[in-house]
């Protein structure tokens, strides 16, 4: 596992639930990956939203001021780690050095009340999403689930992340990879 660790940096990627999975929070998920180092790993959920909370729900709660016409973007359950914060991933163009980490040049995150108050004065990202909380992981600790065939790694289109269709996001991710999510068990192994 130490190799696989080292040679391993999942930035960028998408992280997509075997059938195996154990934890039912992420059971199907797909998962932008924002950052992965020795010390850890970091991503958001882009394909499970948010089923009782509205973007200008949020953004009244926030006090944040709608332009006419602004328009809003989805809230998705982004994992369970601080679930109270929100992680807003959008495309690449938007952002600046302080507030925004720059995964690569077409994906940002940022998580600082500047982007929400763009967004809803009709700037900010051209395509973004609000995911409450991440999914985390400790040194070593995804390169294990990785070994035990707990997810695939895909590479991360913006099609795909920010696509509306959230339910079939895990199936396309899938096919993507050349892979038919019928022929996938839930049984692991090595050769």
């Amino acid at each position: 596992m130490d190799d696989l660790s080292e040679s391993l940096d999942l930035s960028g990627k998408l992280l997509i639930a075997m059938p195996s999975m154990g934890d039912w929070r992420f059971t199907q998920s797909v998962i932008y990956m924002c950052s992965h180092s020795d010390k850890g790993a970091m991503g958001l959920i882009v394909n499970k939203p948010s089923e009782d909370l509205q973007f200008t729900d949020l953004l009244k709660q926030l006090e944040i001021e709608t332009a006419p016409g602004a328009r809003t973007i989805r809230v998705h359950m982004g994992g369970p780690v601080e679930f109270g914060r929100g992680f807003v991933l959008h495309s690449g163009e938007y952002g600046d050095e302080v507030s925004t980490l720059r995964v690569n040049e077409r994906f940002g995150m940022t998580a600082t009340l500047d982007i929400l108050e763009d967004i809803a004065s009709g700037s900010g990202p051209e395509m973004a999403l609000l995911a409450m909380g991440y999914a985390g992981w400790g040194p070593g600790q995804l390169e294990g689930e990785i070994a035990q065939n707990g997810w695939l790694i895909g590479d991360a289109t913006q099609g795909l992340v920010f696509g509306r269709d959230d339910a079939g996001k895990w199936q396309a991710a899938l096919e993507e990879m050349g892979i038919n999510p019928l022929l996938l068990s839930a049984e692991g192994g090595r050769a």
